[in-house]
């Protein structure tokens, strides 16, 4: 009998290692694409296709993406008036996301932490670091919060990644769903 490898995580060299430019892009996503954009910045990327969710405003005949998954790829993406306001990368299998030579996703989070508080030293006072609930770090240069996912008995970091303008109000600049509940 086969076991099922729910908690399985891929390692460093199976995932496609992508760059953070902090507040712009992710990989070959870039915030404000609209969801054909990203669609098409993916096709090369994966042959899974966005599944989208859809929704229609009072008095409106129009539907709205609010949101497009890559599952087994390991991405969910946000959208805001039809742009691209949010990446969230799978802790277990979606790609490994690198800012100044360090590894985002599927890290141990304490350390991923400690790093962001060291590079904070070097920044202006109280103007880098902020805690989501849970105390989930976030940094506002990177435009990342270091969210986790379950791994078993483990915790490992999803980061969710945003623009410039999500650090207003961040908590409730993508939905509830977009932030973990461990």
């Amino acid at each position: 009998m086969a076991m099922f490898k729910w908690w399985h995580v891929l390692a460093d060299d199976e995932r496609q290692p992508w760059a953070l430019v902090p507040l712009v892009s992710v990989g070959p996503l870039a915030f404000g694409m609209a969801p054909s954009e990203a669609s098409e910045a993916l096709s090369g990327v994966t042959r899974e296709a966005q599944r989208h969710r859809l929704s229609r405003r009072a008095n409106e005949t129009v539907d709205v993406v609010e949101d497009g998954e890559y599952r087994e790829f390991g991405l969910k993406l946000y959208y805001r008036e039809q742009r691209l306001a949010g990446i969230v990368v799978d802790a277990l299998r979606g790609p490994q996301v690198f800012v100044e030579g360090v590894a985002l996703v599927g890290r141990v989070p304490s350390v991923l932490e400690q790093w962001m508080l060291d590079r904070a030293e070097a920044r202006e006072p109280y103007s880098e670091l902020s805690y989501m609930d849970a105390g989930v770090p976030g940094s506002d240069s990177l435009g990342v919060v270091l969210d986790v996912q379950r791994a078993g008995d483990h915790l490992l970091t999803r980061p969710v990644f945003v623009p410039r303008e999500a650090l207003g109000d961040l908590p409730h600049f993508l939905p509830r769903e977009a932030w973990s509940r461990c």
